[in-house]
């Protein structure tokens, strides 16, 4: 009989499931090229993946005033959705969320895009009814704020144990760190695996493949 050592495996999203990093980055600095801030590096770009979209947009421009805030987000959304058609899974993802679903885990997405993007993004996918549940950075809070996890452990009636965080970045596993929540990272993402040994994730997959086994084997 199988055991399992989770509950509840949450996802992040961009990075991790979706193979949005690069046409992300890209976004964020037309988006402050647009309104006359100094474009972000590809660093500093990809450091704020992750985040609720205007606090992401803030933190990669620190010189565009507030008030210009608002353009600032209708021109990321405006570049996003120009390459909406261009994003996809990763390879293997499907075949991994349909194995552990199989297994009887419960499965969500705890990320920082808007509700309206992930719903886009689930039907662009074909993967509605795959996840039992999720939250998003505007109907709750952002990362690293644990409030996301908090909600789906509620929602599911899981200690903080007996749910894992999968994601890309150090306001993934932040935010299961902040929620005391075991977490795993994943190298293929927005930010760099080194980042990472400071939250302590209990693996890192360097591919979908090696995150499938480590799950099937671990979760």
């Amino acid at each position: 009989m199988y055991t399992r050592n989770f509950d509840l495996i949450a996802f992040d999203w961009d990075g991790t499931l979706f193979d949005s990093t690069k046409i992300i980055m890209r976004c964020i600095q037309s988006a402050v090229r647009d309104v006359g801030g100094t474009m972000p590096t590809d660093q500093e770009a990809a450091y704020v993946i992750g985040l609720g979209l205007m606090q992401a947009l803030a933190h990669a421009a620190p010189d565009v005033p507030a008030e210009k805030y608002p353009e600032l987000g209708a021109r990321y959304r405006h570049h996003y959705a120009a390459h909406h058609d261009d994003l996809v899974l990763f390879d293997g993802v499907l075949p991994m969320l349909e194995a552990l679903k199989a297994r009887g885990f419960r499965l969500a997405v705890a990320t920082g895009k808007s509700r309206r993007g992930l719903d886009e993004a689930l039907r662009s996918a074909e993967l509605k009814g795959m996840f039992h549940g999720s939250r998003t950075a505007d109907e709750t809070a952002g990362k690293p704020d644990p409030r996301m996890l908090h909600e789906l452990m509620e929602e599911f009636g899981c200690t903080s144990q007996r749910v894992l965080m999968v994601g890309d970045t150090t306001h993934d596993l932040q935010m299961a760190f902040n929620a005391a929540c075991p977490s795993v990272g994943v190298s293929y993402g927005a930010h760099e695996p080194e980042a990472f040994t400071a939250l302590a994730p209990r693996h890192v997959a360097h591919s979908v493949q090696d995150l499938h086994d480590w799950l099937l084997a671990n979760g």
